[in-house]
């Protein structure tokens, strides 16, 4: 278990389990583990939890922790306060940007997302408002989003003289198709949970008594799988996207293989055929 202490201004202090004992500081983001779960959550709700270079560093920072550490199994990402996930970039910072330090501002913002994406573990956007801008594109790179039903989604960036700097471009056409990301990017409209679940930008529309209970439901059953297999398919849908179906399909049953040579393999297998429930070592 980890226990949080909580210091002045916006700091945030996390220990560890007790297996390792070990602190983290984060300015903007608060960060903690239990029950196989690590929880990070923006925290600006003055500016509702707009992403700033710090709040950046401090994604990096929580989500590297998550990574490297074997006890967590998948990752709940939110916002601090009910009105918004991550309401975008910082404007104030991004006004006074130029033209090199927006480029440099984008792919330090892509390469967290990247990270994201590709942590080898579920990640859940527990999307409890507003999440335009830099937080659609952030919700985008979790494995699964699940919306409240006042959540307001969007990528308004043409309507401040710039485009999606964030992924937006990429990743939106993949999930929705061309067309709708096209007509969401171009006319910067923001639309609603129920919407972008119609369309396939959300997976779930929950009241928000229930997201954060449902995004722990949904991780555990995940964790009750096999680590290794999980991990893998992760990857396999994530570079598969990035490819043709042939490579694809090869990429599939490299991963497939590699499946079949672990003591999880074998452990699946025999539980299922001895009608019992498979204790998965990751190994």
């Amino acid at each position: 278990m980890s226990s949080e202490i909580t210091t002045p201004a916006s700091s945030h202090v996390v220990v560890h389990n007790n297996l390792k004992e070990e602190s983290v500081t984060l300015e903007n983001v608060l960060y903690e583990k239990r029950d196989a779960i690590a929880y990070v959550t923006v925290n600006r709700p003055k500016v509702l939890n707009a992403l700033n270079t710090q709040t950046w560093k401090d994604l990096r920072t929580a989500f590297e922790d998550a990574r490297e550490d074997a006890a967590v199994r998948g990752v709940i990402l939110t916002g601090a306060g009910d009105k918004a996930f991550i309401a975008g970039a910082d404007i104030g910072e991004l006004a006074h940007a130029s033209a090199i330090e927006a480029e440099q501002s984008s792919r330090a913002g892509q390469d967290v997302l990247d990270l994201i994406e590709n942590l080898g573990k579920p990640v859940v956007a527990a999307i409890n408002g507003f999440a335009l801008g830099g937080g659609c594109e952030t919700a985008m790179a979790c494995t699964l989003r699940i919306a409240v039903e006042h959540a307001k989604l969007g990528q308004p960036e043409v309507k401040l003289g710039l485009l999606p700097g964030g992924g937006g471009t990429q990743r939106l056409p993949r999930l929705i198709g061309k067309g709708r990301a096209l007509q969401l990017i171009l006319s910067a409209e923001v639309i609603s949970a129920q919407e972008a679940w119609r369309i396939g930008l959300v997976n779930e529309v929950v009241a928000a008594a229930d997201l954060i209970p449902r995004a722990q439901a949904i991780l555990k059953t995940i964790a009750s799988n096999a680590p290794i297999a999980v991990k893998l398919s992760l990857e396999a849908v994530n570079k598969g996207l990035n490819t043709g179906q042939s490579e694809g399909l090869a990429l599939e049953a490299s991963y497939f293989g590699l499946c079949a040579g672990t003591d999880d393999k074998r452990e699946g297998t025999s539980a299922f055929l001895e009608k019992r429930a498979p204790q998965f070592m990751g190994r």
